[in-house]
């Protein structure tokens, strides 16, 4: 990818999103905008197009809505000149599991996994084919960490890190880039949009910061990037353990503490 290649960017109105936007407008490719606010996607656009002289698209889609997901699933699909997909469109919501709708539920889900699955689906084939290309999964350090409490949240972003793995074990060797990318509390409005103060967060990333920093990783073509993360060595340890285990795993034998006493 040399030549800069056309990024599409979900949840591009705000936040990370908008971050990203600006950030790969500034090493030159042209964008398409994906996000609800439309009016926010306007500005973004306008003042982006005018500081780096670039082409940009805007596609007003709720990813909730079939009708909505399907036509951002034609334009990566089609349009061949989308090299880059980040999948950054997602959502929280405060409240215990059982606190929460069943509908408030789904509708997490809907965005936060089948939304991005879809779009890396409708993308990777044609990526794969032309051997060259990258998508972007936002992930949170929630998916490692059942024990913060954010139930549902946490197993979507644990299904994106498992499917961004899985995806770069696939796809790496036909030339497509897969990054997961984990971060922990940044200053973004999901907070607010989960009915979550963020005054009581004791210590939280800038969303500047966040992609700065998400973006060293994706030159460096790391699978999973981790910014707030101290110490590389733990997420190797991490790793090392989990493929411990596997070995440990026998397919056909029950194990012994499992069997029942003579």
């Amino acid at each position: 990818m040399s030549i800069p290649t056309t990024v599409l960017i979900t949840g591009a109105s705000t936040g990370i999103g908008a971050t990203y936007a600006e950030r790969f407008a500034q090493r030159g490719h042209d964008l398409v905008l994906v996000a609800r606010d439309k009016g926010r996607l306007d500005a973004l656009a306008a003042r982006l197009r005018e500081k780096h002289n670039i082409t940009i698209d805007v596609l007003q889609a709720d990813l909730t809505q079939i009708s909505d997901l399907t036509t951002v699933e034609a334009r990566l699909r089609d349009d061949a000149s989308i090299g880059i997909l980040v999948n950054n469109a997602g959502a929280a919501q405060s409240g215990s599991f059982i606190e929460q709708s069943t509908d408030s539920v789904a509708n997490l889900v809907a965005l936060n996994t089948t939304a991005l699955v879809r779009l890396a689906s409708a993308i990777a084939p044609r990526l794969a084919q032309a051997g060259n290309g990258a998508i972007i999964n936002i992930g949170s350090v929630v998916g490692l960490a059942p024990e913060f409490g954010m139930s549902v949240y946490g197993a979507t972003k644990a299904f994106v890190l498992f499917l961004s793995q899985g995806m770069s074990l696939e796809l790496s060797p036909k030339g497509v880039y897969v990054q997961a990318v984990l971060p922990a509390a940044t200053r973004t409005e999901i907070w607010e949009r989960a009915g979550i103060d963020i005054n009581t967060l004791s210590e939280i990333m800038d969303v500047g910061d966040l992609v700065d920093a998400a973006l060293v990783g994706f030159d460096r073509r790391e699978p999973v990037t981790i910014p707030p993360l101290q110490d590389a060595a733990r997420w190797d340890a991490l790793q090392a353990a989990r493929q411990g285990l596997l070995s440990e795993i026998r397919q056909s034998v029950v194990a012994e503490r499992y069997q029942a006493e003579a």
